[in-house]
């Protein structure tokens, strides 16, 4: 479904999915729909401030998110209320499924963070991912799944994210 130009101040409602559960709901701002890349802006959605040690998200601060509807893994840019770049939050999920005014992601664990800097790449809940059981229930998913984070690694340490989005 692509957006025609009246969709483009429209509101979505990014539904976030993990092991069969709604884990949040938060509305955001629809800035292009191609048909392929749904593209939203939506302020953090968190309860407070979440300090992961690397970063801290908290309020204020914006999210400009990339889902697509052929790629296991979504790009959200991170900036700070002042507009300073914190860096990329990447989330490897299934392809997006926008449904009207939801777009529905299923997170699958695993996790890529991209500083502004670009220096610093981390590969994230690697032990959530085994420990979910996908590799059993569904290999060529978990397959698909860490292709997808390998993927985005190189691309963050070859050449950065920011060309992808």
């Amino acid at each position: 479904m692509s957006a025609n130009s009246a969709d483009m101040a429209a509101e979505l409602e990014v539904v976030l999915v993990k092991a069969g559960r709604t884990k949040i709901r938060y509305p955001a701002t629809l800035l292009a729909d191609d048909g392929t890349r749904v593209s939203v802006r939506a302020p953090w959605a968190g309860e407070g401030v979440r300090d992961f040690g690397f970063v801290r998200f908290e309020p204020g601060d914006v999210f400009t998110e990339h889902y697509w509807r052929d790629r296991w893994y979504a790009v959200k840019e991170v900036r700070a209320g002042d507009g300073t770049l914190k860096g990329w939050y990447c989330d490897i999920t299934r392809p997006a499924v926008r449904s009207g005014a939801e777009l529905v992601v299923e997170d699958l664990d695993l996790d890529l963070w991209v500083s502004g800097d670009g220096k610093d790449v981390l590969r994230l809940d690697e032990d959530e991912f085994a420990a979910s059981g996908l590799a059993g229930r569904e290999p060529e998913a978990a397959a698909a799944a860490r292709s997808a984070l390998d993927e985005l690694e190189a691309l963050a340490r070859a050449e950065g994210l920011t060309g992808l989005v």
